[in-house]
């Protein structure tokens, strides 16, 4: 005779987190402000808001230190807390900078193609992380190091477009200008985001701190 299962406590799967779990949400929520303050500046043309959105993706990027900071601390960790870690730094280091630089004039059908080539190289490089974690610790308790750019060093290319919003460049007046290939725009200051992505996907191999 099968023995049934005890019922299961509501709210069971937030009784589980961990306190880097609520950390590593921190981030999402940041990730997910950004991209709202984004959409507010395409509505509005209030440069005010580039700012939050790129204060929002600091503010990412300061939880995403901190929830792996505490994992160690408290020497808690799980399978579940590192895919969450993912999902969120896709959200804050992946789609939001896309849709920021969307936001800023980078609008054209090259653009467009250009950021979800960034957006892709960002969810494939963590996908790569998770599955080979194990492999690159060497049979320790840390990976020792990263292959390929880590995703949060999209802050870079966020801060860039925070100068460029301070200083006037965007929208038609974006850096570099823009170009036509074949009846279709391309603002060249999107390459950046190839080259990001590019390196995210590459076997690089970075030290991890």
């Amino acid at each position: 005779m099968t023995t049934p299962l005890p019922p299961k406590k509501p709210f069971s799967m937030i009784r589980e987190f961990h306190l880097a779990d609520w950390f590593t949400l921190g981030n999402a929520i940041c990730g997910v402000g950004a991209l709202f303050s984004t959409m507010t500046y395409l509505e509005t043309g209030d440069v005010l808001h580039v700012y939050f959105a790129a204060a929002l993706v600091l503010a990412a990027l300061v939880f995403d230190v901190l929830d792996g900071r505490i994992a160690r601390w408290r020497q808690k960790s799980s399978a579940m807390g590192r895919e969450l870690d993912s999902l969120a730094d896709v959200i804050s280091f992946g789609v939001a900078p896309a849709i920021m630089a969307y936001g800023v004039g980078m609008q054209g059908l090259y653009d467009r193609i250009v950021l979800v080539y960034f957006v892709a190289c960002g969810v494939s490089r963590l996908a790569r992380y998770n599955v080979t974690a194990e492999t690159l610790s060497e049979g320790g308790d840390k990976v020792k190091y990263f292959e390929g750019t880590p995703i949060p060093t999209s802050i870079l290319i966020v801060a860039l477009l925070a100068v460029a919003a301070a200083l006037g460049h965007v929208r038609q007046d974006l850096w570099f200008g823009q170009i036509h290939v074949a009846g279709f725009v391309l603002h060249p200051l999107v390459l950046i985001y190839a080259v990001s992505g590019s390196l995210m996907i590459s076997r690089i191999r970075i030290p991890k701190l």
